[in-house]
């Protein structure tokens, strides 16, 4: 009987990819399950290779960090009762988790953790340049803005006079045309 695969698609790796510290990490027991062992053998495996393991590969959690995780993603509620802080792997930290472990599953999961990766870091690149150039067109906005606000008040002000009609010219007593003056009867004021 031949033993199926396990098979974990790039999209839900990429869902467990977090920004901790400014960083994009993946969180030992997440690895783990990835990796298909314990978070304990894990995490042997890293202290008995810990020189292949340099601060850019891995760090461990603080524990407000570990709280900030634990409150912000349900799959990880576990982690409050550990009692020891989880390390946070790095892209590179993961890869080199997967030699460490030098199991068949880790080297083929090693895969879709590298394009889940890349892909989390092809989406923060897209939304930098997108960002980018929503500033450039802002900018180019206010600019022409105020040139069709200086137009649109002109534009304004002379609608404004044309409905208000101009004053009546004051009536001198020697003004052309016909003009009646009446009189009022004697006695009647």
């Amino acid at each position: 009987m031949k033993k199926r695969a396990l098979v974990i698609p790039t999209d839900s790796v990429q869902t467990r990819i977090l920004t901790i510290r400014g960083q994009k990490v993946i969180l030992d027991s997440d690895l783990a399950d990835i990796y298909g062992v314990t978070t304990k053998r894990l995490n042997e495996q890293v202290k008995r290779n810990a020189r292949r393991f340099p601060l850019d590969f891995l760090f461990r959690l603080t524990p407000m960090g570990r709280r900030e995780v634990v409150a912000n993603c349900d799959h990880l509620t576990e982690l409050r009762f550990s009692p020891t802080l989880p390390y946070a792997f790095t892209e590179n930290g993961a890869v080199m988790a997967a030699n460490v472990l030098n199991s068949a599953q880790a080297v083929r999961m090693s895969v879709f953790v590298v394009r889940a990766f890349i892909r989390m870091r092809e989406l923060l690149t897209g939304s930098k340049e997108l960002a980018m150039e929503l500033k450039k067109l802002e900018a180019k906005l206010t600019a022409r803005l105020d040139v069709h606000e200086t137009a649109i008040v002109d534009v304004l002000r002379r609608i404004m006079q044309l409905l208000d009609p101009p004053p009546a010219p004051p009536m001198s007593e020697k003004s052309m045309g016909f003009h009646i003056t009446m009189k009022r009867p004697a006695g009647k004021k």
